[in-house]
């Protein structure tokens, strides 16, 4: 299971990152951040099964970010480290979907405890709900197939467009938050179809209401609301990520999911699924593998090769900025304009790397660059590179390079550290 870090104390990232034997375990450290805010980007990027993060951290605390977690990831075990001072927060967080808490300092024994046994609930929880979700849909077929009709009817050739407020607030009813001022449509294709319909839909009621599911037939579609455009974009491309992780999780193949685009009426939702279909279409019609999640404004991107793509201008963004340490996701987003999940899952399609791969892979090169052409000391290089903690530098580098920063450039050139 894959595991992130944050804290703000260097001392605890290194000695948990250091004292823990990573490599014996099941586990494996894929990030981590010195506060909330920077952390929350890099989990949506590497899509961590556990994260491990300390209570008091500045600019976004681990309360905010367990609140963040539980109302965006639910699916992801949190595990919260506190100081002897710190109960009453600790027990605030429990009430936030926190699994265990561990009190500072811990060492390797009890972490990989704790480790085991929230890994445990979590692969229970995923059976239980699967579990569940297979039974509610013996017990409950009518009411499932009326929400299941009813959203059905949006998506429907044969619908007529003034009728689809009354549907809404038919939905609204049992449970949706619609009718809302924003929307969009996913089409997505997957196999076998039984059971990834089943997954889609007890993903879709871990929203909270947002996603409303309506199964196809040879997929599922979905409608999205949310309050804002930007709110609708960033819901539509989290939820197709983490569909695609747990359709990949349950061993599906041939996934294709079209986005449609956001609209701002009821009248308009038929339009969005239409075009939403559409995309899926052509991405099943066409053998590449690379585009497995497409939007509409990805369509003309990707339609109109002689304009420079947002990868290009976010790439060079990044090339200008690797060395400021504080570079994150949105920063990036931002510059090129998209939403934080639009881009971490348009990044990843079209570069084969996600944007944290790439930003590490960028700092690195820099790094071997450094390493061979100057006499900088390689905490000296750290620094110039984006990383302040000379010691989780080392860390990456080995760990991506296969040897220490001392030894390539032992290795290339022998100059001195």
């Amino acid at each position: 299971m894959k595991v992130f870090l944050a804290d703000d104390e260097i001392v605890v990232r290194e000695g948990i990152r250091e004292s823990f034997p990573w490599d014996e375990t099941p586990y494996v450290l894929v990030g981590e951040a010195p506060d909330g805010e920077m952390a929350l980007p890099i989990i949506r990027d590497t899509n961590p099964d556990i994260v491990i993060t300390d209570i008091k951290m500045p600019f976004m605390d681990g309360i905010e970010l367990c609140r963040t977690l539980r109302t965006q990831m639910p699916w992801i075990g949190i595990i919260v480290l506190s100081g002897y001072d710190e109960f009453e927060y600790a027990r605030q967080c429990l009430t936030l979907g926190v699994k265990e808490y561990l009190l500072k300092p811990i060492n390797a024994e009890e972490l990989r405890a704790v480790l085991d046994k929230v890994s445990r609930q979590i692969e229970d929880e995923r059976k239980a709900l699967e579990h569940a979700a297979s039974l509610r849909a013996r017990m409950e077929v009518g009411g499932k197939l009326v929400k299941e009709k009813l959203t059905g009817s949006l998506f429907s050739d044969e619908a007529a467009e003034e009728d689809a407020g009354n549907v809404l607030t038919q939905l609204a009813s049992m449970g949706f938050k619609v009718p809302a001022p924003y929307y969009t449509v996913i089409d997505s294709l997957f196999s076998p179809k039984n059971e990834g319909q089943e997954a889609a839909s007890l993903l879709a009621e871990r929203t909270g209401g947002f996603v409303l599911p309506s199964p196809g037939r040879t997929g599922t579609r979905f409608l999205i609301a949310g309050d804002s455009g930007e709110d609708v974009e960033e819901r539509a491309y989290s939820f197709a990520g983490s569909l695609l992780r747990e359709l990949e999780r349950m061993g599906s193949s041939e996934v294709r999911i079209g986005i449609g685009e956001i609209v701002d009426k009821p009248e308009a939702i038929y339009q969005s699924f239409r075009t939403a279909r559409h995309i899926r279409h052509l991405l099943t019609d066409r053998s590449d593998e690379k585009y497995i999640i497409l939007g509409t404004r990805e369509m003309g991107d990707k339609q109109d090769e002689n304009t420079p793509s947002v990868i290009s201008e976010a790439k060079l963004y990044m090339s200008r900025n690797y060395s400021n340490p504080s570079l994150m996701l949105q920063d990036v987003a931002k510059a090129v304009g998209m939403s934080n999940s639009r881009f971490s899952t348009v990044f990843s399609q079209q570069n084969g790397q996600t944007f944290t791969e790439y930003l590490m892979h960028l700092r690195l090169n820099k790094a071997k660059e450094m390493l061979r052409t100057t006499n900088l000391r390689s905490s000296q290089i750290a620094g110039e590179v984006g990383y302040n903690d000379s010691h989780y530098f080392s860390y990456i580098f080995k760990k991506n390079v296969g040897i220490t920063p001392s030894e390539y450039r032992a290795q290339n050139n022998n100059q001195p550290e």
